[in-house]
């Protein structure tokens, strides 16, 4: 009988891997710490970014631009000699109201040479928003104010108003032609918007607000068909009949040509105050006939007054002296009186009228 040989199997100890299983099973422990690997350079990075504000490109960056090293990118060769201009700017929180602004009232006291119309260019409001909040005192008339008087400066144009027993909201925005809403809502009268309660005698700003304002000019009674010449009523008045005749053109009553010295022609001043000294010589404007030479009430101290016989009527204010009685007929240029300060008047000006029947004209219209 013939026998048959096989190969003989190895067999390998319990435990023991073959060479294959462990080539398959070797990388997974290396891959693991590849990504831990990775994992502490990623959080390495952030940590540097988040401590330095840096990125670690910019070191790579500096690191590339050493000598002997290519540079990442090509950035542009500033000489150090080269100036360049540039603005700076500070990161700043707080805000910063428009200069100027107010939200509450002033107490200004009259000082010399003031008047209403240079105290609301110092303020920044119009001159009617004075007279406004002060009607008590001054009843609309800007000229009732001397040295030492004491005014409240509104913080803005509109009505500074105290508030009476029975008023609203709704009652006085409609009264003043004003918006509920921006009483409201004005920071300087304080109200609580979701219970505005507001006690009488309080003063609220009413932005905006507007009302007519009270005349306060002296009344002239119109010449007739008969040649009678217009009146003033007072005790330097008179009733000539006929006299010199105006052209209708008129020249600056002063020596200073064009300069104003406190209000300029407004709705509460009909009227320009004309820069003079004290004893400068003022000129008819334009010839005529005088029909008041003397002192006067309405704040207006010593007057001239010239009718030009044409419908034209010219009145000259706070002056010290007169060359001229009433009557007297004068021409364009003479000298008529000389500057001064009376009647309401905080400096020598000279207020200075034109009128047109029983209408007022704007002086800068006429005058050449």
């Amino acid at each position: 009988m013939k026998l048959k040989f096989f190969p003989r199997i190895k067999k390998e100890p319990a435990g023991v891997t073959t060479k294959t299983e462990s080539r398959s099973s070797n990388w997974l422990p290396k891959a693991a710490w590849a990504v831990a690997v990775m994992m502490v350079v990623v959080l390495a990075i952030v940590i540097f970014q988040t401590f330095t504000g840096n990125s670690i490109f910019s070191l790579l960056k500096d690191f590339n631009s050493s000598p002997g090293a290519q540079s990442i990118s090509s950035l542009p060769n500033l000489a150090e000699t080269q100036s360049y201009q540039s603005i700076s700017r500070r990161a700043n929180l707080d805000t910063n109201l428009p200069q100027g602004y107010r939200k509450s009232v002033v107490d200004y006291t009259i000082e010399l040479g003031d008047s209403i119309f240079g105290v609301s260019k110092k303020y920044s409001v119009k001159p009617e928003s004075i007279l406004w909040a002060n009607y008590a005192q001054l009843n609309d008339d800007p000229q009732m104010i001397s040295i030492g008087t004491k005014l409240l400066i509104p913080p803005v144009d509109g009505i500074l108003y105290e508030w009476q027993e029975g008023d609203t909201l709704d009652s006085v925005a409609d009264r003043f032609k004003a918006k509920k809403e921006e009483i409201l809502l004005w920071p300087g009268n304080n109200l609580d918007i979701t219970n505005p309660v507001i006690q009488p005698g309080a003063m609220i700003m009413i932005p905006g607000g507007y009302r007519v304002l009270r005349p306060w000019v002296i009344a002239v009674t119109a010449s007739n068909q008969a040649g009678v010449n217009a009146k003033i009523s007072g005790p330097g008045s008179c009733t000539p009949v006929g006299g010199a005749m105006g052209s209708g053109s008129f020249i600056w009553p002063t020596g200073h040509q064009g300069q104003v010295s406190g209000n300029d022609y407004w709705e509460g001043h009909r009227a320009l105050d004309m820069m003079c000294y004290q004893g400068d010589a003022i000129f008819a404007s334009d010839s005529g006939v005088v029909i008041y030479s003397g002192s006067i009430g309405g704040g207006y101290g010593n007057l001239v007054a010239i009718d030009h016989g044409n419908g034209w009527l010219s009145l000259y204010a706070h002056l010290s002296s007169f060359n001229v009685a009433c009557g007297q007929s004068v021409s364009r240029g003479q000298v008529i009186a000389a500057c001064g300060s009376t009647g309401n008047s905080t400096g020598a000006h000279l207020h200075f009228e034109v009128r047109k029947g029983s209408s007022f004209v704007n002086p800068w219209q006429v005058l050449q």
